[in-house]
């Protein structure tokens, strides 16, 4: 069961204080990362925070550990942490993702994460995400009758005019294309 966060907890989380550093360690629910209260990651909301008496507390929690600030001295395994973030854009696709805001959810350097990502799935954080939207754009081009920039825009895309470059570019056919082919059968 987890703690209560108190003011003063808040405050060291706040400040970053490491004199507070085995005292306690928190989570962040949204993320699902545990860090030391020192932790130079990005401030989370006061309302996702999570307190924890140990780093054991935090992981039967299912909690990871902080890439950065390696609470208690754990670190994840780096297969398991690039699967985490695989698995997190799969689900946020859709969202505006840079390596900078990857690497505030995971608690990383972005020079790290991207050098890790790319060594553990053969190509760049970037390209990973592409390559989702790629396919949901692909799914709903075939499956829905969606104009081109509305599904543009679900699949993450920034504007319909990059969307049918970079499909074009990469399934050697435009949105319209590739929706007509799959309507004929093709």
């Amino acid at each position: 069961m987890a703690e209560k966060l108190t003011e003063s907890k808040w405050r060291a989380i706040v400040d970053c204080d490491s004199s507070q550093d085995g005292t306690f360690l928190y989570g962040v629910s949204t993320t699902g990362i545990f860090c030391r209260p020192s932790c130079r990651s990005r401030t989370p909301s006061k309302e996702n925070v999570v307190i924890f008496k140990d780093a054991r507390q935090a992981m039967e929690l299912k909690f990871r550990p902080c890439k950065r600030c390696k609470p208690e001295g754990i670190r994840l395994p780096d297969q398991q942490w690039v699967d985490q973030i695989a698995d997190w854009l799969e689900s946020h696709y859709a969202e505006s993702i840079t390596l900078e805001r990857l690497a505030g959810v995971f608690h990383a350097g972005s020079s790290h994460l991207q050098r890790t990502f790319k060594r553990i799935r053969g190509v760049s954080p970037a390209i990973f995400l592409q390559q989702i939207r790629l396919s949901k754009a692909g799914e709903l081009l075939k499956s829905s009758e969606l104009t081109i920039t509305d599904i543009a825009t679900a699949a993450g895309f920034t504007s319909s005019a990059h969307f049918a470059t970079v499909f074009a570019h990469k399934m050697g056919l435009t949105p319209s294309q590739y929706r007509q082919r799959k309507a004929d059968g093709a």
